[in-house]
């Protein structure tokens, strides 16, 4: 049996997501023996090169930071080798090779947003949410070939509330996640984790990356669909429409259903205090939205400086 400081893990991550597991096992007295993130990469109007929110972290805990462009790199395999680590940690990362995931002898443990096997995938959070779950997760497996196929170790289950949108969860999930890794990795070193094949199910669930496309609203969809797809997408992508030919972000709505009498798209609004939509089955009432050229406002406030071409 291992102790925790004779432990040498390697942890691989990239955003905030992933800062929250590093930093609790730091804050635990786990040893990490290097960090593997994303190369640094331009952002923001001067493009200028930024470090991955990992790599930040890893730094002000002077852990060492590798950043390969590609994981089948020999001799980024062979650096990674040399740190000898018995476990490696993975959370928000790209697909690892077998050369990466196979190499400690413990073997790769990952962290992933949901209750495996529903929404495997690159976006678990933003799904759930907008396929009307009420209920999502974290897992914590081991790494196999397939992606998100590997045997589980432990999982913990988040109610999704109705007031809770894609942020809200992740911010759950993101501190559930690192609470649960620390338990899986006591329980390896005290190998009193059994991993479980993950179960065959009847209703195939994906959480494939999200693309603008995704993001645009339907508004011959039911309403319900329509108010679960801002959720899931809220602060970030970000549901969108058009209002008079510019870009409409939605960030937060409520549904009325009911006949409207109106084509679905249809915009109906006072002036003063609503803005609404037609779906197929009701209304999407915006609460909260960004504008084309505009910053993230109530509704209200919107309407307080906007004037239409034509009262619809």
């Amino acid at each position: 049996m291992r102790s925790k400081k004779d432990l040498r893990i390697v942890f691989l991550g990239t955003p905030d997501f992933a800062v929250a597991s590093l930093k609790a096992l730091v804050e635990t007295g786990y040893q990490v023996v290097a960090v593997v993130t994303a190369p640094d990469k331009p952002a923001g109007r001067g493009r200028q090169l930024k470090a991955s929110a990992v790599k930040e972290y890893a730094l002000s805990q002077q852990l060492p930071v590798l950043q390969p462009e590609k994981l089948k790199n020999p001799d980024f395999l062979a650096e990674l080798k040399s740190y000898n680590a018995d476990l490696q940690i993975v959370v928000a990362f790209r697909m690892l090779p077998v050369a990466v995931w196979d190499m400690p002898p413990m073997g790769t443990v990952n962290v992933h947003g949901s209750l495996l096997p529903y929404y495997r995938g690159a976006a678990p959070i933003n799904w759930a949410i907008i396929n009307g779950e009420k209920e999502t997760g974290v897992t914590t497996f081991k790494l196999q070939h397939e992606i998100d196929t590997g045997d589980i170790l432990l999982q913990h289950k988040e109610a999704i509330l109705e007031t809770d949108d894609f942020g809200s969860m992740y911010q759950k999930l993101m501190q559930a996640g690192a609470a649960l890794l620390l338990e899986t990795v006591d329980g390896l070193i005290h190998d009193q984790l059994k991993p479980v094949p993950q179960a065959d199910i009847d209703k195939e669930t994906h959480a494939p990356k999200i693309f603008k496309e995704t993001c645009q609203i339907d508004w011959e969809q039911d309403v319900l669909s329509i108010h679960n797809l801002i959720r899931g997408l809220a602060p970030v992508p970000t549901a969108f429409t058009s209002l008079e030919d510019k870009q409409l972000k939605i960030f937060r709505s409520s549904i009325s259903p009911g006949n409207t009498g109106f084509a679905p798209g249809t915009v109906d609004s006072d002036g003063k205090t609503y803005l609404r939509f037609a779906g197929k089955d009701g209304w999407i009432n915006v609460l909260e939205l960004q504008y084309e050229g505009k910053k993230r406002m109530p509704v209200e406030d919107f309407l307080r400086g906007y004037r239409f071409s034509a009262q619809t």
